[in-house]
């Protein structure tokens, strides 16, 4: 049985949401959206920490820590993109980090949209 967590985030007009528990593990997935549901500008950068900010609030909504991210997966629209997601991303967690993958991909759900993140968590009982 799976468990919706609640959250503070934009509630989206898709089927979706946010974030799930099942079986011992929280899934999400994050965009760089505000508040209102809209991309934020600014560029990759601006865009890897609202989309980062999303993750946290998101599992702190779980009554979890960053520290129980097991895996993450990051999207990104272009390869000279990825080192300064890094930098942000590097921001958010500490040794030991998560397993992680990094894709180039031809686009996202939103045209404006340059990044993604998939995540894992371990809920602990």
């Amino acid at each position: 049985m799976k468990q919706a967590v609640e959250t503070e985030l934009y509630a989206s007009k898709a089927p979706l949401e946010w974030a799930v528990i099942a079986n011992g593990q929280l899934s999400t997935a994050q965009i760089p959206i505000d508040q209102d549901g809209k991309v934020v500008g600014g560029g990759i950068e601006a865009q890897a920490r609202q989309t980062m900010d999303n993750l946290q609030h998101t599992i702190e909504a779980a009554n979890l820590t960053m520290d129980h991210v097991t895996q993450v997966l990051i999207y990104v629209t272009d390869r000279d993109q990825l080192p300064v997601f890094n930098k942000v991303y590097a921001e958010y967690f500490q040794a030991p980090y998560p397993n992680r993958a990094a894709m180039i991909v031809a686009g996202l759900a939103r045209e404006e949209m340059l990044c993604e993140v998939v995540a894992y968590a371990a809920v602990t009982q």
